[in-house]
């Protein structure tokens, strides 16, 4: 079993082995906050801090048969199936972080447990849909000051390759990115979070919007043999070539989108853009006459 799954049952088991899931998610945060190596990333969301794995693996850990969910009035809550001294399948460090924990907030409410966090992290509050309702006027404007309101057009690039959905995320709302343009041809990922469908999902949820470009894709048949920088570029040269002029339309399609969203995003999966046909069509982009947008990877 996966360490992050034994933490998220280590944690159901020490409060006695039920907790809603935004309190769950409120623990677990805090938990990851004490980690060296923090086991789950987290993103802004609508009631704060919230980790789309840690939900995914609660899902899984159900059709193994050691967790149940229950829904009542529209409100989740995970239960352990049965307590088996979980806690003890950590390691030292991760079970003291679990316990200082519960005893820092075991005796708070979630309504209490909320408001903790979202003072104590303001950042994860910014997508809050009650944040203003829980906190003082004071409070609340230092959650404010974590928003990210940026005016100037900016184009970005990204890659998921080694990093969270989460991270990710967070990379995008950081910068303020109001739309996702996804360049691959087949948005298929067998990492979590990163097929279509998901990820899609995952960006409306922080207020992202998501738009597939396949046109300005390469076919996964061409991209069999790169095993050196020389190949990538030999792929990159074809392809700006051919994929790139016949689909000019799709490609300066993102002048428009620019001018609608002001920043944007293209992104595909490679970490360097060197070795990412997005940084292909990134310089067809920034190489038009009277560019003048800034560009960053991040």
């Amino acid at each position: 079993m996966y360490y992050r799954r034994k933490l998220l049952l280590s944690v159901l088991d020490s409060f006695e082995g039920e907790l809603s899931n935004t309190y769950l998610q409120k623990v677990l945060f805090l938990v990851t906050r004490l980690q060296k190596k923090k086991a789950f990333d987290f993103v802004p969301y609508k009631y704060g801090c919230y980790s789309f794995q840690a939900n995914q693996d609660l899902n899984t850990l159900t059709k193994y048969g050691l967790v149940e969910k229950e829904t009542k009035n529209k409100q989740s809550t995970w239960k352990l199936v049965e307590t088996d001294s979980l806690l003890y399948n950590l390691n030292k460090e991760d079970k003291q972080c679990i316990l200082d924990v519960k005893k820092q907030i075991e005796f708070l409410s979630l309504r209490e447990l909320v408001t903790y966090t979202y003072i104590k992290y303001p950042f994860f509050a910014t997508k809050s849909r009650i944040a203003e309702r829980l906190l003082s006027t004071e409070e609340f404007e230092k959650v404010n000051e974590q928003k990210r309101n940026h005016t100037s057009q900016k184009l970005f690039t990204i890659g998921y390759e080694g990093i969270s959905l989460e991270t990710y995320l967070n990379k995008l709302i950081i910068n303020d990115v109001k739309l996702l343009c996804d360049v691959r041809k087949n948005p298929l990922s067998m990492k979590y979070g990163f097929s279509k469908n998901r990820l899609k999902s995952a960006c409306e949820a922080v207020g992202i919007e998501y738009l597939h470009i396949p046109q300005l894709g390469i076919v996964s048949s061409k991209r069999q043999e790169l095993n050196t920088q020389k190949d990538y570029d030999t792929l990159f040269k074809e392809y700006e070539k051919t994929t790139l002029k016949e689909n000019e339309e799709y490609l300066f399609s993102i002048n428009d989108y620019i001018n609608k969203y002001s920043r944007i995003a293209l992104t595909c999966f490679e970490k360097e853009v060197c070795m990412c046909h997005r940084g292909v069509v990134l310089k067809n982009i920034i190489n038009q006459e009277n560019w003048d947008i800034p560009h960053q990877n991040l």
